[in-house]
């Protein structure tokens, strides 16, 4: 499962995962431990490779910087969830407005989203997925050419597909 930041993948994958009875592993959490401290490339793989070894899974997230295609050299079917910037955005926004109203700790660490590190930052989570949208989306076509997949535009398509 890939797409842009805010596209759903997470919630996606897990009831898609619940759907197949197959296990869902989220790529930021293996990715992150407290404090926002990046887990080695060498741990990735390894978590990553023991999911991979089982007869079923979902795995979601855009890590291919870590991972190269391992994933998708393994996947049966690629989803893409390619929703437009403005319905990803808005869902971004109010996942990270109650991330930080919540304080809600992400992926069992102590990471937690901020309003300063939300709104006020180089690193804003809305600023990264502003400016790379458009790219991330040219290099999914590229990188996908070779892998079946199907690519889901709308939340209606993401309903179908589901059903």
């Amino acid at each position: 499962m890939i797409g842009n930041t805010g596209s759903g993948k997470t919630t996606f994958a897990r009831a898609l995962a619940q759907k197949l009875g197959v296990p869902h592993v989220e790529l930021d959490a293996l990715h992150w431990k407290s404090d926002w401290v990046m887990s080695s490339a060498e741990e990735v793989r390894a978590a990553v490779g023991e999911v991979l070894s089982g007869d079923g899974w979902v795995v979601d997230g855009n890590w291919g910087s870590t991972l190269g295609t391992t994933v998708l050299d393994q996947a049966d079917e690629v989803v893409w969830l390619d929703l437009p910037l403005l319905t990803a955005f808005r869902r971004l926004l109010r996942r990270t407005w109650r991330r930080v109203r919540t304080r809600e700790e992400l992926w069992g660490t102590t990471n937690r989203e901020t309003f300063r590190s939300a709104f006020m930052s180089r690193d804003s989570i809305l600023l990264f997925q502003l400016k790379t949208h458009r790219t991330r989306r040219r290099r999914n076509l590229e990188l996908l050419a070779d892998y079946p997949h199907v690519r889901l535009h709308s939340v209606r398509d993401v309903e179908r597909y589901l059903a």
